[in-house]
């Protein structure tokens, strides 16, 4: 069994969805989905240990040997981002039957644990295969499904998000294509491994070339890369609170993974820095976004919206990291890309008990929950802390390596930007603890209690992986360093 890890890692939510719709009762339906979404980590971690002890697990599907058949590839890189999209998918979902209960109309329930972990898979596959068109297919089956999962919400404003979303995901995806089909007509192989080998010697063709700019944009459009990234903050505001988090968590993490796996395994390091000047462009997006969609944040109203303009914000961290061009720069983007599942997954889920108990996540009904929810404000603040890089925290373990990176590079200028931009995080996480501590309840707002345990158990598992892995760096930083050591060519 342990060696057919890398399938199951997958086939387990892609079956999982289907027997949803053969059980019907909401409740045993979450628990099976719960089931489903545990089993998958537990998967995820046993293949981490595997790529540890062994190094890259290679498992070719039917038996068929690649570049004939399909192939999935489990490296140090692809480990990581299992483990983070898996994990974040289970500690979420263990929320979910008391977050719908408010959020979704009875007859909808069913549809979202379908949808939930086919998204799920699709993720799970993009990750885990090692065929450039298989990234394609479960991109598609994540992305339909998100984009099902963010209509779903009952505010009428979540259709037309879900529908902006679909049409930028779309032209995504068609991009992504485009430059699959022209390395396939340059090369004759789809397989990632046989890709780069093949590569190389038609890498000064204006057909390759091409191919590199369609991947590059489409990629970028899926990542919310600024300033492609005006789908996102819409689809946060008005989805379900758990989709929100899942997708905030995972989805854009996903993205950044298909920039590194196609820029650093399959063009290569030397044309996507050299050749073309990748990092020039990537490290101006990269500021350009920390700083554009943090301004935004501050002026906003709704905290869920808040919080998307802070993921745009925190994309454009890692970027700067992914643009150095360097093993330590490009660990620091695989860094905060774990770290910052980690903080957007707690804050996004607190705020859904938010949903839970007052119906809104606008600033003025957030006055005086401080004293009123004290534990699910608590969690919100300390992931607020998280965002801005507070000793103790994962962020600031994010932000370290990031301004270590940079200075090593001689990049000194983008580090003092990278710190303003903290600077700038400070303005809107007060925002939301001044009007949770500072300011009295709406007079027109009942009194409200403290989330249900449910909701509390899933919240703070995620605040206290902030803390315990801005203490205890070793899983975070110890993978991401081989990662980056293992793209680059170097020992860790």
């Amino acid at each position: 069994m342990l060696n057919h890890l890398p399938i199951l890692q997958v086939i387990v939510p892609l079956l999982a969805a289907p027997i949803c719709l053969f059980l019907q009762k909401p409740k045993i339906v979450w628990l099976f989905a719960c089931v489903a979404t545990a089993l998958t980590f537990l998967i995820s971690v046993l293949l981490l240990q595997q790529v540890n002890v062994s190094g890259t697990l290679v498992y070719e599907l039917g038996g068929w040997e690649a570049p004939w058949g399909i192939e999935y590839r489990i490296d140090d890189l692809n480990a990581l981002l299992l483990l983070i999209i898996s994990s974040i998918s289970a500690v979420v979902m263990w929320a979910g039957h008391i977050s719908l209960s408010k959020e979704l109309n009875a007859d909808r329930h069913l549809y979202f644990y379908v949808l939930y972990l086919l998204s799920l898979a699709g993720m799970l596959g993009i990750v885990a295969t090692g065929d450039a068109f298989n990234v394609f297919v479960f991109l598609e089956v994540s992305s339909l499904s998100a984009y099902a999962l963010i209509a779903l919400g009952r505010d009428r404003r979540a259709l037309w998000a879900s529908y902006k979303y679909l049409i930028m995901g779309t032209i995504g995806a068609t991009f992504i294509l485009i430059g699959i089909g022209l390395m396939y007509q340059m090369t004759g192989t789809l397989n990632m491994h046989d890709l780069a080998t093949r590569l190389p010697e038609v890498s000064q063709t204006r057909t390759v070339f091409v191919s590199f700019a369609f991947i590059v944009v489409g990629v970028c459009l899926k990542l919310a890369l600024f300033p492609l990234h005006l789908w996102l903050p819409n689809a946060y505001a008005f989805a379900p609170s758990l989709v929100t988090a899942l997708l905030a968590a995972t989805s854009t993490k996903v993205a950044i993974y298909l920039l590194i796996r196609f820029t650093f395994s399959i063009y290569g390091l030397s044309f996507s820095f050299t050749t073309l000047p990748l990092n020039v462009l990537f490290l101006v997006l990269g500021v350009l976004g920390v700083f554009v969609a943090s301004v935004a944040a501050i002026y906003k109203r709704n905290t869920k919206r808040l919080f998307a303009y802070s993921s745009v914000a925190q994309v454009g961290y890692m970027i700067i990291g992914f643009s150095v061009g360097t093993a330590a720069g490009l660990s620091a983007s695989l860094i905060h890309i774990f770290n910052h599942a980690l903080m957007k997954g707690a804050i996004f889920l607190a705020l859904g008990a938010v949903v839970y108990r007052v119906g809104s996540v606008n600033l003025s009904q957030i006055n005086g929950l401080g004293r009123e929810m004290p534990y699910t404000m608590a969690a919100i603040v300390i992931g607020g802390l998280s965002l801005i890089g507070v000793p103790l925290t994962v962020g600031f373990i994010s932000k370290w390596y990031l301004i270590v990176a940079l200075l090593e590079n001689g990049w000194w200028p983008v580090a003092l930007l990278v710190l303003l931009g903290s600077l700038l995080a400070v303005i809107y996480v007060w925002k939301v603890v001044e009007s949770a501590y500072f300011k009295p309840a709406d007079s027109d707002r009942e009194p409200v209690k403290e989330a249900p345990l449910g909701f509390l158990i899933p919240v703070w598992v995620l605040v206290i992986a902030n803390v315990y892995f801005g203490l205890d760096t070793r899983l975070s930083v110890g993978v991401a360093q081989a990662a980056a050591a293992g793209l680059f060519g170097v020992t860790p």
